[in-house]
């Protein structure tokens, strides 16, 4: 028997007899994933929220007042949660912490939320500078974006968007320094074939990065860019 099977048989042996534990409150797990069933039902759907920017509202919007008259480059978007307990601890501990697990628990969620309002052909994660990606190890978009597109069968690719340049850290910002921070810093490094594409983030606040984004792949003859983040910052919560 070669090794990755036997590497296969060790790791189905491990989970049975040390079933997955919960990663918020250390309970058993749901028998399959790292998270029990009442943790998941906390987790906050954006049911409620602007039809464009996905921001949350007390009754949902095609369009929310900071959206109004205002041109978004996006044809669609898909942001199932909000951004608040527990999912916010499991975030941080995925972005900043080091945890693959974590990241891996947040994407089978999001698969298990729902269906998105259309399937593009090309799932794109937003890119890191190469120096943050060498310091962090890896990119948290691109760890979404490749555990979605297994599960929805839409091909992902990491290397057709480029941060040209290192940006400051879009959390320590307000709103419109933001948009000036990421304008014009991703380029198309590798033209894709697929005409509809979707841009893959982990979090979404005032959508500065995902626009800079969008507006790289239209800029570069791109028909269709639509926008998926695993959840949205209620209003109140902006910088």
């Amino acid at each position: 028997m070669d090794a990755s099977r036997w590497k296969t048989r060790i790791a189905t042996a491990a989970r049975f007899l040390l079933p997955p534990r919960c990663l918020v409150c250390g309970d058993i797990g749901d028998g399959v994933r790292d998270i029990c069933a009442p943790c998941v039902r906390l987790l906050a759907r954006n049911v409620s929220c602007c039809g464009r920017c996905a921001v949350p509202l007390e009754i949902a919007a095609s369009e929310c007042e900071q959206c109004a008259g205002v041109e978004r480059p996006w044809a669609d978007l898909w942001v199932p949660f909000v951004y608040a307990w527990p999912l916010d601890r499991l975030e941080s501990r995925f972005k900043f912490g080091g945890s693959l697990p974590c990241g891996r628990v947040l994407a089978d969620c999001w698969l298990e939320s729902g269906v998105p309002p259309s399937l593009p052909d090309l799932l794109v994660p937003v890119p890191l500078h190469v120096s943050r990606l060498r310091s962090r190890g890896y990119n948290q978009a691109w760890e979404l974006a490749r555990v979605l597109g297994k599960g929805l069968s839409i091909p992902a690719r990491h290397d057709v968007l480029k941060r040209s340049r290192a940006t400051s850290a879009q959390s320590e910002l307000d709103a419109t320094a933001r948009i000036g921070n990421v304008r014009g810093a991703f380029v198309v490094d590798r033209h894709p074939v697929q005409r509809h594409v979707a841009i893959v983030d982990d979090v979404m606040t005032t959508g500065a990065t995902l626009e800079a984004c969008v507006t790289a792949l239209r800029d570069a003859g791109i028909a269709r860019v639509d926008v998926w983040a695993l959840a949205r910052t209620p209003r109140a919560a902006r910088c």
